[in-house]
């Protein structure tokens, strides 16, 4: 792991693995392109406590700065929190949060993308549910129809390195890595 960068409500961390990715294009789970968002979670181990400390930190931040901006001048008595416990997740069949903290990173503008050259990433393929990445996050306070609670924005995104794909697909190489071609004069 780097060590973490904390910079009042930012914070740089990683390597974390991503999951549920969706930083080419934006997401619409309901369909509705309009509030789609580009947006992915950020999975990080519970032993790494310096990276965990260093979220709450700013989320801490983020919480100081919404008692004035957004609550009126005192922290309401239930927030919803941006860092949530993997092994509390609902769907999670695979296990693949088990072990995990998480925060789901949203944005409404594409994030930028690049290698650890700082090369920009154009290629869709390179960036996927399962690969490692080093994450810039904004925390921010939010009030929206009586819900609060603290956000966790998505900045820019740094690939470290190809991991397991997520998701149940497997590769072309994978599923073919058997199959013999010797006999292809036959064909």
């Amino acid at each position: 792991m780097i060590t973490p960068i904390v910079k009042d409500t930012k914070v740089i961390i990683g390597p974390c693995r991503l999951s549920y990715t969706h930083v080419f294009s934006k997401y619409a789970p309901d369909g509705d392109a309009s509030n789609g968002k580009y947006m992915t979670n950020v999975l990080i181990p519970k032993e790494e406590k310096e990276t965990i400390k260093a979220i709450q930190q700013a989320i801490e931040a983020a919480k100081k700065a919404a008692v004035v901006s957004k609550w009126s001048g005192k922290e309401p008595k239930k927030l919803d929190m941006p860092l949530r416990d993997g092994d509390e997740k609902e769907n999670d069949n695979d296990g693949i949060y088990d072990g995990h903290f998480f925060l789901n990173a949203k944005s409404s503008t594409r994030p930028g993308v690049c290698d650890k050259n700082r090369t920009p990433i154009v290629d869709e393929d390179e960036i996927y549910s399962g690969v490692w990445a080093i994450v810039s996050v904004t925390f921010f306070g939010y009030d929206v129809s009586g819900n609060r609670g603290v956000a966790c924005g998505l900045n820019n995104i740094m690939k470290f390195k190809d991991g397991e794909r997520l998701g149940g697909r497997s590769s072309a190489e994978s599923d073919f890595a058997d199959v013999s071609m010797e006999d292809d004069d036959d064909l």
